[in-house]
């Protein structure tokens, strides 16, 4: 038995040290607006079956319990928490917040999955030709794609999502097109690719594409930014938690080899 002790203690370690580098990824994009951190979801393996409950003693009664040996664990996923991150403004006309549900829609390299994604992150900026595109270094163009003049003096982004630029010359601003948001049934089945950017899967369902505050969609809300809604005080204390629950499942170890070391002194 106490080689079960150790299979089912190393499972222990193995799933908690992929728990740790979930809360490492968390606590380091403490600062990524727009960042939505992960949560490990662990789930008991498969049991060696004694006895079963229910059965017949030699007497004929039903044993009112079995005998079930576990095997460990194992992660059973990584689950996305969608929870609002905190409003931070900026005062920069670009930077755009959305209040309540939805995703910006980004066109990205025709090889990366159906060459679209999709981010909580509203830094904006304009490109050479003016176009709407994400602050990342590849510079992913806003889908469906807006133009900003060049020469524009003030930027306006309405509630929902209209956008207006006033030009030298012009009394009157603009319109210069309409921001989208993107919905998904199950927004825990996105596909995370890096850069703050989700893809569907089909887990995810199919994209819904509708304007902000509309249709279930959240608000636009100029000059501010969303933050990361990583918690660093649950962090640690879930990282503290990880770590002890470690040195436990270390010491069922220690004390399965032990057993196993006085077994083979028996023969000497």
């Amino acid at each position: 038995m106490a080689i079960m002790a150790l299979n089912s203690a190393a499972t222990g370690m193995r799933a908690l040290s992929q728990q740790l580098d979930v809360i490492s990824n968390n606590i380091a994009n403490v600062n990524n607006d727009g960042f939505k951190s992960s949560r490990v979801n662990f789930e008991d393996i498969f049991y060696q079956t004694l006895q079963a409950p229910g059965t017949q003693n030699s007497n004929n009664d039903i044993r009112p319990v079995g005998i079930q040996i576990g095997l460990g664990t194992k992660v059973s996923g990584t689950q996305l928490d969608m929870t609002q991150g905190s409003a931070l403004g900026t005062g920069r006309e670009l930077d755009v917040m959305i209040e309540g549900d939805g995703f910006f829609g980004v066109r990205v390299l025709s090889g990366q999955g159906d060459g679209l994604a999709y981010t909580r992150t509203g830094k904006f900026f304009t490109n050479k030709d003016g176009n709407l595109v994400l602050n990342s270094g590849d510079g992913y163009k806003l889908d469906p794609p807006i133009t900003i003049p060049t020469d524009a003096t003030h930027i306006d982004i309405s509630q929902d999502g209209r956008v207006f630029a006033t030009v030298p010359g012009s009394t009157s601003p603009q319109d210069q097109g309409q921001i989208q948001l993107t919905r998904f049934t199950n927004p825990q089945g996105l596909i995370q690719i890096g850069g703050n950017l989700y893809q569907r899967s089909d887990a995810s369902g199919e994209p819904i594409v509708g304007n902000p505050a509309a249709d279930g969609n959240g608000n636009l809300r100029q000059n501010f930014l969303e933050t990361s809604n990583t918690d660093p005080v649950k962090e640690l204390v879930d990282l503290i938690k990880t770590q002890r629950s470690f040195e436990l499942n270390s010491q069922s170890i220690q004390a399965a080899d032990q057993m196993l070391q006085q077994i083979g002194n028996l023969r000497r």
